[in-house]
């Protein structure tokens, strides 16, 4: 298991482990806002909303676009399950801003069969990919 100031993470995609190692920090976006985790942090489950997954190792930071999922937080260890993430070499810049520009689009039209939530999903999603290609 982990040792000293790091803990175990572990991120799984539904078609494959994305992440596995040891690592003294993570952060994302929770429906509850953002939040930071170190070791020995209080056991909780969050649900995972849009945004950008920063992972601190030992000697650097990594960063993905973490789209939906929920995580089980655990004194010495943090387990991901999320629906989708993609490291900035695995994203497609051009296709993510098109994804914005349409959303912001369905978003501005504010027509009855406009699904709000959807289209706000779908610009926090392409804004966590823009930023992290960038």
């Amino acid at each position: 298991m982990a040792e000293g100031n790091k803990f175990l993470l572990k991120i799984i995609t539904p078609d494959r482990i994305f992440y596995e190692g040891e690592v003294s920090m993570v952060e994302f976006n929770t429906t509850e806002g953002e939040i930071g985790i170190y070791k020995e942090h209080v056991p909780t489950t969050v649900i995972i909303a849009p945004g950008i997954l920063t992972i601190t190792e030992e000697t650097e930071q990594k960063e993905a676009a973490l789209h939906a999922g929920f995580s089980e937080i655990l004194q010495d260890k943090v387990t991901i399950m999320a629906e989708i993430v993609e490291w900035p070499s695995e994203i497609d810049l051009e296709r993510a801003e098109d994804a914005r520009h349409r959303a912001e689009e369905r978003l501005a039209s504010k027509t009855p069969e406009t699904d709000i939530a959807r289209a706000e999903t779908a610009l926090h999603r392409a804004i966590a990919r823009i930023e992290v290609a960038k």
